[in-house]
């Protein structure tokens, strides 16, 4: 049994292979990208408009709802890739419902490769904001001995945002696993159930996460002027 779609290695020429959870995370991407582009080729603002169009601006609507809710100014900046995170991380959980498939969000490697994303993003925004200097000098505050800590401070938060999210969507694929391994008759629906709430349960909380870092780099970095 295979917790993991790291296991399962599907092609390998030497140093280089490709592993189900590759396959699986390009199979998502390219998926939700043939979706987006179906349901905004004939986007309307006035009479009549798809129900496919409507699930669409809820979900951008309510994701820059809560980008706002955080704190970060002009959502519309961000929504790009705080709700890409979530759909993929929301998406990727959903599937949990075919038959045989092991979300990548179940595997270190993804996770990691999510955060990673957050904490290229954190200086870009932040630098976009206040400015290369500016946000260079914000690590120095109030001290410069504070330095070193600042910097174990974005690197933990980066390492503990994987962790939490790989911890959580191990953990429900292996309750999942062992379950159905003793009860396969009993438990299959209402554990599948649980691993599609578990995981949209997830997608939100990392997503906060990421834009709750975010606002940090844009806003708690931003120099103070004394008067």
């Amino acid at each position: 049994m295979n917790l993991s779609s790291d296991q399962l290695i599907l092609w390998q020429y030497g140093f280089f292979h490709v592993n189900e959870t590759i396959l699986t995370t390009w199979l998502l991407m390219l998926g939700m990208t043939i979706a987006a582009m179906l349901v905004t080729r004939k986007l309307s603002t006035d009479g009549y408009v798809s129900r496919w169009q409507c699930v669409l601006e809820i979900i951008v609507l309510s994701v820059a709802k809560q980008i706002e809710e955080v704190g970060l100014p002009n959502p519309q900046k961000y929504i790009g890739f705080l709700g890409t995170l979530f759909l993929l991380i929301a998406t990727a959980s959903i599937c949990t419902v075919l038959p045989g498939y092991n979300p990548p969000t179940g595997s270190l490697s993804t996770t990691i490769a999510l955060a990673l994303c957050v904490f290229v993003a954190i200086p870009v925004f932040g630098i976009e904001r206040i400015g290369l200097s500016a946000y260079l000098k914000s690590y120095l505050e109030p001290t410069a001995i504070m330095l070193p800590f600042n910097i174990i401070s974005e690197v933990s938060r980066t390492l503990a945002l994987a962790v939490r999210l790989f911890g959580n969507m191990m953990s429900g694929t292996m309750i999942i696993a062992i379950l159905l391994t003793i009860t396969p008759f009993i438990f299959p629906l209402a554990m599948t159930l649980l691993g599609l709430l578990t995981g949209m349960v997830q997608a939100y909380i990392f997503s906060i996460l990421a834009t709750v870092y975010i606002t940090a780099a844009v806003q708690l970095h931003e120099p103070t002027h004394s008067t």
